[in-house]
């Protein structure tokens, strides 16, 4: 038999270690491979990306315009919507409003640091009407001009259809001897100036602009409080105008019409009437009737616009009349009384 040749181990070694780089290069190259293809899929898509926003950026021959609407009751992405919270003293009732009662709003835009002018129309906002019902909701949301234009606003009380801004006519009931009546014949207005754009509720101080007066009546020599309790007593204002021209921008009140007679209120012990601002010349101002006995206090007198006058009227049978004694709100330390015979 011939000799069998074995390949050495040197020369198996050697074979091992290049099939092992062979396949070594073979792996390398799939995961080469693999990477390349991911990133040209990734370049792809990216590719793709940018001629899809190329293509929807110049597609349409009429492309959206922007929004340069300034319309207060639309809204933009922009702008802030108005929210008002109107202070009040008191109203007529002094328990404050009631649900339902409605306030008529204007807003006015600077022009730049220009305060604009009140109109009858074209305003930013014009006589928008807002209910109460716990709080202010107006019939639409209205809304800032942008973000930085100062603003006035204008409110008055009760809402009614306006032609006239700065002559705005309004009636006081002659007959006020119902609670209903005597709340209808109050009018209230308020202003606050140069607001920067907030998404807070702005404040807007408003006040009366009529007169009211109050009328107590106490007994004197002759009477005691249970005869006047026991009484028929009615009192009457005589000779004041209850028509009136309401200026929205100053809150001034002009007196119009004829004079006619007024009868207030009977509520909490007194009398009371809420009378437009107007000086009355020297009459019989006061009349009151106690059991068909009818007593006047003649007396000239100037009612301002909001403010209220106490009138504490005494009845005596020795002296066949009345002594008066009258107090304004603001105690002005001045002692109005009189004698009514």
């Amino acid at each position: 038999m011939g000799t069998e040749h074995r390949p050495s181990a040197d020369v198996l070694s050697l074979l091992i270690r290049e099939i092992y780089q062979i396949l070594c290069t073979i792996r390398q190259y799939q995961l080469l491979r693999i990477i390349f293809m991911k990133i040209n899929s990734t370049l792809a898509q990216i590719f793709t990306l940018f001629l899809l926003m190329a293509c929807s950026k110049n597609s349409g021959d009429n492309p959206t315009p922007p929004n340069n609407n300034t319309d207060p009751s639309t809204p933009t992405e922009e702008k802030l919507e108005i929210r008002i919270s109107p202070s009040f003293n008191t109203r007529a009732t002094d328990f404050g409003f009631e649900t339902n009662d409605c306030i008529g709003l204007y807003v006015v835009n600077y022009n730049g640091d220009t305060p604009g002018q009140l109109l009858n129309s074209g305003n930013h906002v014009d006589n928008m009407r807002f209910t109460y019902s716990g709080s202010w909701t107006p019939d639409s949301p209205i809304y800032w001009k942008d973000v930085k234009t100062f603003t006035d606003f204008y409110l008055y009380y009760p809402y009614s259809q306006v032609t006239s801004v700065t002559a705005h006519p309004f009636t006081v009931n002659a007959d006020q001897s119902t609670d209903a009546a005597f709340k209808a014949s109050d009018f209230m207005v308020g202003k606050a100036v140069k607001i920067a754009p907030t998404s807070f509720a702005v404040v807007i101080p408003a006040s009366h602009v009529m007169s009211r007066i109050q009328i107590q009546i106490e007994p004197g020599n002759g009477f005691t409080k249970e005869d006047l309790a026991k009484s028929n007593i009615a009192v009457k204002i005589n000779g004041l105008k209850t028509g009136a021209s309401v200026n929205f921008t100053n809150s001034a009140v002009t007196a119009t019409g004829n004079p006619v007679t007024v009868t207030p209120l009977y509520a909490d012990g007194n009398y009371r009437a809420l009378i437009v601002p107007q000086t009355v010349a020297e009459q019989n101002l006061i009349s009151v009737t106690v059991d068909g006995s009818e007593f006047v206090l003649r007396k000239g007198f100037t009612f301002e616009s909001g403010k209220s006058y106490m009138f504490t009227v005494t009845v005596s049978k020795t002296t066949n009349g009345i002594n008066v004694n009258i107090n304004p709100w603001d105690e002005d330390g001045v002692d109005y009384g009189g004698v009514a015979e």
